[in-house]
């Protein structure tokens, strides 16, 4: 027979969790380093179970290179903080949209010298294709001049989830994090 929480585990395991909330704010993201984790939205629920923490990612796609150096990062971080034991599992449905990197996120994507993309309507996702498309691409803005005269040289950058843009006002090249 399962065990009544008292108020006192109740608000013991709240402050457990928003200091691991904390904590994985402070996770950077392997690939975009000015980002965390929680910037990006790859956390999508930090659970407090009888044997630990339970942390739920889902990474910006499947393939994703970065998800087992993500799983251990988080798991180091929580277990430095004297929060473990720790698991963390890979929830991939639903998948992982732009829409979930947080305002701060898109400020320091902007700060990084990266176009943060814009949101995406419902239904109206952007699938990631080894193929153009018909139709200019959407207009992005420099992140260094905020000038909207800007150029697409690649569909894809450093990773798939980015492109390759040059601004033809400042002329300085930049990525862009395509909307998905």
């Amino acid at each position: 027979m399962a065990a009544v929480p008292t108020p006192a585990s109740v608000s013991q395991q709240a402050a457990r969790m928003a200091r691991a909330w904390a904590v994985l704010a402070d996770v950077p993201d392997p690939e975009v380093p000015a980002l965390s984790v929680c910037d990006l939205g790859l956390v999508r629920e930090i659970r407090v179970d009888a044997d630990g923490l339970t942390v739920v990612l889902t990474p910006t796609y499947s393939g994703c290179p970065a998800t087992e150096v993500i799983a251990q990062s988080v798991r180091d971080a929580i277990e430095a903080a004297g929060l473990g034991p720790v698991q963390t599992v890979l929830r991939r449905a639903p998948a992982w949209t732009t829409d979930w990197i947080s305002e701060d996120g898109r400020r320091k994507l902007r700060e990084y010298g990266i176009a943060p993309p814009g949101p995406v309507a419902a239904g109206q996702g952007v699938p990631v294709r080894l193929v153009g498309r018909r139709g200019a691409p959407p207009m992005v803005a420099c992140p260094r001049c905020g000038s909207p005269e800007t150029e697409r040289l690649s569909a894809f950058g450093a990773t798939a989830c980015k492109a390759l843009y040059r601004c033809i006002a400042c002329r300085e090249p930049f990525e862009h994090f395509k909307p998905l």
